[in-house]
């Protein structure tokens, strides 16, 4: 009931909205869309009702395994907080574990509950390296997110080939070289 209601309220904002940029909500291209943007938005912004530590914890095996895992190119879809508007792109995931590994399908799933909220890219590259940080306690974290910010390609300074990279990088990927320069060689060897 408490859903039906938010959705109709969002659905009432978008038809506002619509009126405000001089539309008209009950024509026939628009009359579904307020139902549309409230389905959409509530599916984008779904990473607000999931915790991303009880995602992790449901997949942490002990293995004695202290090699790099590195797991490339996690599609990545968000929206910006400061405009509404999409950034999308890739995102690398590396870590060296201490005793304990996650199950590999876990790591897209968390960059998605990061991802499906209002965003700064710095903030959901961020978070993503912490939560592995917090969950298995490896050795370290590193994780890069490369994107595409539609609010700078259609609007402002309208550059669209512009991509956006950021790095997180934790315990001996900060601290040892070689970890970091490891983990850098093999997404950049992708491309």
């Amino acid at each position: 009931m408490e859903k039906l209601a938010a959705n109709s309220k969002i659905e009432e904002l978008v038809k506002s909205l619509l009126v405000h940029l001089g539309e008209q909500p009950e024509r026939e291209g628009l009359e579904k869309t307020p139902k549309r943007v409230a389905a959409s938005l509530k599916y984008l912004t779904s990473g607000y009702g999931r915790d991303p530590h009880q995602i992790l914890n449901a997949a942490v095996f002990d293995e004695k395994y202290d090699e790099m895992v590195v797991l490339t190119d996690i599609e990545v879809f968000s929206l910006c907080e400061h405009h509404l508007l999409p950034f999308y792109g890739k995102c690398h995931v590396a870590y060296i574990p201490e005793g304990k590994v996650i199950g590999l399908s876990k790591i897209p799933r968390l960059v998605d509950v990061f991802a499906r909220r209002l965003q700064v890219q710095e903030r959901l590259t961020s978070q993503v390296a912490e939560c592995l940080m917090d969950v298995l306690k490896p050795q370290g974290v590193g994780v890069v997110i490369e994107a595409l910010h539609l609010c700078m390609a259609m609007r402002g300074v309208e550059k669209n080939n512009a991509v956006c990279l950021t790095s997180s990088m934790l315990g001996v990927f900060r601290s040892d070289q070689r970890s970091r320069q490891e983990f850098l060689s093999l997404i950049s060897h992708k491309k």
